[in-house]
């Protein structure tokens, strides 16, 4: 590596996960390195959502460890997370293939991989990333919901998207009943930039100026993360709560 490193960034980051308040089972599942972060929320109506998001993550971790092994410049960020997708999908079917009871599983993914110089993200569902620059949240991840796609269509207010009655109904998402194709695509990291990852036991309860406040005004990621948590509990902790803070740094 020598003097290359001075020309890189790095990652400082924390994640967290918890049940919420009105759930028995946590079905969502996080990942967070230095190279590598997901948030993972299995399916909620569908059984075994726990073992699909888990099942992705596994995945993830794998990459991760043969990602220890290479130099980050000469991987192609974008294709190793189209495969890493492509893998996750075959897993989960393995998996319903040796455990019948699972068939139907299924999980979102919102995960960015990172080189020291760009990102790749990766997301199919509707978890969230994030982009917190100067001050201003950017939402970078479209939801791959009913809602959505009726939002888009002019047919519901962007305003109401919040508390329609069938928010959570997925278009798509990593399934042994089949998976759409995920959004994959790639943009420079920054110096100061602010990343969030989270379920939408996060994003669903706690609006997006209150993200911003605490994103904002918490500059350890690792003290970020259990305010996040706190403020989805104290907004009924309707879902599992799940997310990851990174910070771009030299």
């Amino acid at each position: 590596m020598g003097n290359m490193t001075h020309d890189r960034y790095v990652l400082r980051y924390a994640a967290g996960s918890d049940v919420g308040q009105r759930r028995q089972v946590n079905e969502d599942a996080v990942y967070a390195s230095s190279r590598l972060l997901a948030v993972a929320d299995g399916i909620g109506g569908q059984p075994y959502g726990e073992v699909a998001s888990a099942t992705a993550v596994d995945v993830l971790r794998e990459l991760d460890v043969d990602l220890r092994r290479l130099d980050p410049t000469g991987v192609d960020l974008a294709a190793t997370l189209t495969g890493v997708v492509k893998s996750i999908d075959e897993r989960l079917h393995e998996v319903a293939a040796q455990e019948p009871e699972t068939t139907g599983m299924g999980t979102t993914l919102t995960a960015l991989m990172f080189d020291g110089i760009d990102f790749a993200a990766a997301h199919i569902g509707d978890s969230r990333g994030y982009l917190l620059r100067d001050g201003e949240l950017r939402r970078l991840t479209r939801d791959h919901t009913l809602v959505q796609a009726l939002v888009e269509d002019g047919r519901v207010a962007a305003e109401d998207a919040e508390s329609h009655p069938r928010r959570s109904l997925l278009m798509k998402a990593l399934q042994t009943a089949g998976s759409g194709a995920p959004d994959i695509w790639t943009f420079p990291a920054a110096e100061g930039d602010r990343y969030l990852l989270c379920s939408d036991g996060l994003s669903g309860p706690v609006s997006e100026p209150r993200l911003r406040e605490v994103l904002s005004s918490i500059n350890d990621p690792a003290e970020a993360i259990p305010e996040l948590i706190r403020l989805a509990n104290e907004g009924g902790g309707p879902d599992n709560i799940t997310c990851v803070v990174a910070d771009v740094t030299r």
